[in-house]
């Protein structure tokens, strides 16, 4: 089952679906798996599993620390692929691998598809990948029945839509703001002109990121929008409250 179809099967009565991110190896994989539980028992539908890179240039400063952390710790790709393996294979959720094309490129295009599919992943996030040099990775991905999800932001221009709509595949990720991960974004009309905007040129699912915090985000969101990504809030609810709050946040988020 593709990505597309995926979502489409498993919306059912939801306001909207849930996207969540964790670091694989932050803190550990021990509390990576801990979360990904907590996630799962309150319905989250997708999760993207960040690959830790050195230089996480759309990340703001708690999953740059993060992905640090997690490389000073040892972590390895081989070691991402074996826990998307098992997330995959323990899960309801579908799994995508988020990352930085370095990452790809020194394992090689074809042989990081293979190993994606193997593992379980449905597609891939990366944010530093023009859609110009993407054609091969992206044809790859397509014979494999893998979605490469583009990224449009406030800065997209309508011709570049155009563009990266005829290229989506799964979903399209809008950015909400400019900058990266991590400040709070104020939900209005900015937002709601922007996903209005997206969807004049693609047909697949619109999911929102950057500064998704709270139920009151969902309920603005439900109605342009067809999947949130909570990020940030999540790593950060971990890191100062534990595994109590973080159950708490996403059973206040997927409420329905």
């Amino acid at each position: 089952m593709s990505l597309r179809e995926y979502l489409a099967t498993s919306r059912g009565d939801k306001p909207m679906q849930i996207m969540a991110h964790v670091v694989c190896g932050y803190p550990s994989f021990e509390d990576n798996m801990r979360e990904l539980e907590i996630m799962a028992a309150n319905g989250v539908d997708v999760v993207e599993l960040q690959f830790p890179f050195s230089e996480p240039s759309a990340d703001g400063p708690l999953f740059v620390r993060a992905n640090e952390l997690s490389l000073k710790a040892g972590t390895t790709v081989e070691q991402c692929f074996d826990f998307m393996a098992q997330v995959s294979g323990k899960f309801p959720f579908k799994v995508l691998m988020m990352g930085y094309y370095n990452t790809i490129f020194k394992m090689g295009e074809e042989k990081y598809i293979a190993r994606l599919k193997e593992a379980g992943g449905v597609g891939f996030i990366v944010p530093d990948l023009p859609i110009e040099e993407a054609g091969e990775l992206y044809s790859v991905a397509d014979r494999e029945g893998i979605s490469p999800i583009v990224l449009m932001t406030p800065t997209t221009s309508d011709a570049r839509m155009e563009v990266l709509g005829k290229a989506a595949s799964g979903f399209v990720y809008v950015v909400a703001r400019k900058g990266v991960t991590g400040s709070k974004t104020q939900m209005g009309d900015d937002v709601s002109a922007l996903v209005k905007r997206v969807r004049q040129h693609t047909d697949v699912p619109v999911a929102v990121g950057f500064g998704i915090s709270s139920r009151e985000d969902i309920d603005f969101l439900k109605d342009i929008a067809d999947i949130a990504i909570i990020g940030t809030a999540a790593l950060k609810t971990w890191e100062e409250q534990g595994p109590e709050a973080f159950d708490a946040l996403f059973a206040s988020l997927t409420a329905r």
